[in-house]
């Protein structure tokens, strides 16, 4: 896996709000941990599991955040891994730490976030 490849093609999916693009990335058992979804949603595990609850969560947070636009400042590699580095909302620094199945597909997302 191309590493620079996936996370040029993955900003830009987020900075062009297309959730049809953005949800090409995951797989159908995708789950992910961000303390966004604890603060958004209320939810205490700050985790989504499922495609469909993913989803439905990105497309309140773009209507929410139409202005929506990351930058990338690194990308780092692991096994089967990626974890990214950018700019976020709020002016925010994000590290995504995103972990590949056997399709190529993100199966597992756990994000980090400076001063929520």
């Amino acid at each position: 896996m191309d590493a620079k490849k996936f996370a040029e093609k993955w900003i830009e999916s987020w900075n062009s709000h297309n959730l049809d693009d953005i949800m090409r990335h995951y797989s159908e058992d995708i789950e992910i941990t961000t303390p966004m979804i604890k603060l958004a949603a209320g939810i205490e595990s700050g985790s989504l599991q499922g495609k469909e609850q993913v989803r439905a969560y990105w497309e309140k947070a773009l209507t929410k955040i139409p202005d929506l636009h990351f930058e990338l400042i690194e990308i780092t590699s692991g096994v089967d891994s990626v974890a990214l580095y950018y700019k976020s909302i709020m002016n925010k620094r994000a590290v995504e730490v995103m972990f590949f199945d056997q399709d190529g597909l993100v199966n597992k997302m756990i994000a980090h976030y400076t001063d929520l």
